[in-house]
């Protein structure tokens, strides 16, 4: 009687199992009378969400993808070049190269994205974080680990003639792994 009961509860579990769809193919499944959903979504969160797939990895680059892609972490926000996307990063102890620090006006935070388009005019592939740390708007530009690497940087910056007032700071950066 116990082997009867555990197989059909085995065969009802296994039917549950295959029956069971994704998330998002319910979700987009097209139904009379009412509208589409578009989703637009990293493949990150469709993985988390319906386990490991064989989709293209988050830093591939998908036709028609735009080459940047701007995030918000921790209240940066921050631009970073899509073939420099990855899976994951990790936060650190680093330093990073401080290009404006102005007021706490809606003048200085046009004024630091403004200077964060000018350092990607530069330098497409290095990331910019422009946030607003009491009272200020700043901009702070890299991820070096450390104060070599960070002061190479800063002399490229200013050889440009555009960034005379930039310096090292010392920051928490975001190094992929």
């Amino acid at each position: 009687m116990k082997q009867l009961l555990l197989s059909l509860f085995l065969c009802g579990t296994l039917s549950t199992v295959s029956a069971q769809q994704k998330f998002m193919d319910v979700l987009l499944k097209p139904e009379d009378g009412q509208g589409t959903v578009r989703v637009i979504q990293d493949a990150e969160i469709t993985r988390m969400v319906n386990g490991k797939t064989d989709e293209a990895p988050v830093s591939a680059v998908v036709p028609g993808q735009t080459t940047e892609t701007k995030t918000t972490v921790d209240g940066d926000d921050t631009t970073v070049p899509a073939a420099n996307r990855t899976l994951r990063k990790m936060k650190a102890n680093g330093y990073r190269i401080q290009v404006y620090a102005g007021g706490n006006s809606r003048t200085a935070r046009q004024e630091a994205q403004r200077m964060a388009g000018k350092v990607k005019g530069y330098f497409s592939d290095m990331p910019t974080y422009t946030h607003f740390q009491s009272p200020r708007w700043i901009c702070r530009v890299g991820d070096f680990r450390t104060y070599e690497e960070a002061n190479q940087a800063l002399h490229e910056l200013k050889a440009t003639k555009q960034f005379d007032e930039a310096l090292i700071v010392k920051s928490v950066i975001q190094i992929p792994y």
